[in-house]
C-alpha cells in the first residue's frame, strides 16, 4: 500500500514509537488520526502535521475504540491503515506477578488491538482492502526472566495477528506484525509494575530510536510483509535487559 493520501490511525500516538510513526507517515502524504489518552500531546502533534486529527482515546475502553473509528470515518470517509501501537510494560517475576496488573496490561496489549481490528474491518471490507500493523515485542521471541507476563500478552498478539492475516487475506486486508526490541522511549516511565529488568547493571544493547521502529512499521505497510523483527546483539547478557528505553 502507498501512504500518499492514505488514512492512517495510529494508537499510542502521544509519544515514542506512535508519535514517530505519525510524523513519518504524515511526511509521506498520509492523513493521520492520532489516538491516545494524553489529549494535550496529540492535539499539539496534530497541529504540526498536515490534515491530521487528534481523537482522545483510552484503548482499554471499547466505547472509545468505536468512537475512534467512527470519528475517522466521519472526517475522512475511509480507513486505510490501522497501527496498533498502544501498549504497556510489566516487568516483575512470576512469583510476584499480580493478577490485577496482568489483567490491565492484557487489556491494553491484547484486547485493545483485537477490538481495534474488529472496528476497522467492516470499513476496510467495504472499500476493498486495507492494512493492519500490530506492534509486538522481541521479548515474545526470547526467554527473559522478569518479563513473563508482558511477553505473554505480546505472544497472544502474535498469534492473533498470524490468524487474522490468513482470515482477512481474501478481503484484501493485510495484517503484519512488527517486533521492536530496546527502543529509546518513555516506556519505563509508565510500567504497570516493576522496573528495568536487571536493574540496568549490565551493558545491554544500544537502543533503537523510535524513528527506526517507525520506518519498519511504514515499511511493512508498503511491502505487505507478514512480519519484521528488529533484532539486536545482546552479547550474551543474562536475561536481557534495558537501560535506556523500551524493551519491546
Amino acid at each position: 500500500m502507498e501512504l500518499d493520501g492514505a488514512v492512517v490511525i495510529v494508537t499510542g500516538a502521544s509519544s515514542g514509537i506512535g508519535a514517530a510513526t505519525a510524523r513519518l507517515a504524515a511526511g509521506r502524504g498520509a492523513r493521520v488520526v492520532l489516538a491516545a489518552r494524553r489529549t494535550v500531546r496529540i492535539e499539539a502533534l496534530a497541529l504540526e502535521l498536515p490534515d491530521a486529527v487528534a481523537v482522545p482515546t483510552d484503548m482499554r475502553d471499547p466505547a472509545d475504540i468505536t468512537h475512534l473509528v467512527e470519528a475517522t470515518l466521519a472526517r475522512f470517509g475511509r480507513v486505510d491503515v490501522l497501527v496498533n501501537n498502544a501498549g504497556q510494560g510489566l516487568h516483575v517475576p512470576i512469583d510476584t506477578l499480580r493478577l490485577e496488573d496482568l489483567r490491565s496490561v492484557t487489556e491494553l496489549n491484547f484486547y485493545a488491538p483485537l477490538l481495534a481490528m474488529q472496528a476497522v474491518i467492516p470499513a476496510m471490507r467495504r472499500q476493498g482492502g486495507g492494512a493492519i500493523v500490530n506492534v509486538s515485542s522481541m521479548t515474545s521471541r526470547m526467554v527473559l526472566p522478569g518479563l513473563g507476563g508482558y511477553a505473554a500478552t505480546k505472544s497472544a498478539l502474535n498469534m492473533l495477528s498470524q490468524v487474522a492475516r490468513r482470515e482477512l487475506e481474501a478481503d484484501g486486508i493485510v495484517v503484519s506484525t512488527v517486533y521492536p526490541s530496546v527502543t529509546a522511549t518513555e516506556f519505563h516511565q509508565s510500567l504497570a509494575a516493576g522496573g528495568q529488568v536487571g536493574g540496568g547493571s549490565w551493558g545491554g544493547p544500544a537502543p533503537h530510536t523510535a524513528e527506526f521502529v517507525a520506518e519498519a512499521i511504514l515499511g511493512v505497510i508498503q511491502s505487505g510483509d507478514e512480519e519484521v523483527q528488529l533484532r539486536q546483539d545482546w552479547g550474551g547478557a543474562p536475561g536481557g535487559g534495558d537501560r535506556a528505553g523500551e524493551l519491546g
